[in-house]
């Protein structure tokens, strides 16, 4: 029984990074935007939104790849998160530091947090850097 409690509570523990703070740059008419914001909310990220109405340009000029824009881009720890990327996703990156600017999510995939209310299904996220592009995550 108390293997059985112990796995139960690891289940519903909140995010490694519960609280982190996250500033998502967003257009004030966009509410898919708003969405996500709100599911990290729910993920346990404290999460500030700046309106901005030029968001590709700020994207593009912190390194997202001109083909993978979204309609918001977020900083987190230090890297920036464009597009609907699931919080998971963001705390594995947060975990692994790896040496990259940040992760995107190309578009509005119709399956990903903040389109739908969670993430349905299977989501190709994108590390960039100076370097290039490569597969971060598709899962």
């Amino acid at each position: 029984m108390k293997t059985l409690a112990l796995s139960l509570a690891l289940l519903t523990a909140a995010p490694a990074f519960a609280g982190e703070a996250i500033t998502v740059y967003r257009d004030p008419s966009c509410g898919c935007c708003s969405a996500w914001a709100t599911y990290m909310e729910k993920k346990g990220f404290d999460v500030t939104i700046v309106n901005d109405t030029n968001v590709a340009a700020r994207a593009m000029a912190a390194g997202v790849p001109e083909p993978g824009l979204s309609c918001h881009h977020a900083e987190v720890g230090g890297y920036g998160v464009h597009g609907h990327i699931p919080a998971e996703i963001v705390d594995r990156l947060l975990a692994e530091r790896p040496a990259i600017s940040g992760l995107v999510l190309p578009g509005m995939p119709q399956n990903s947090p903040g389109m739908s209310p969670d993430k349905v299904g299977t989501l190709k996220v994108y590390s960039y850097a100076p370097e290039g592009v490569a597969v971060y995550s598709n899962e």
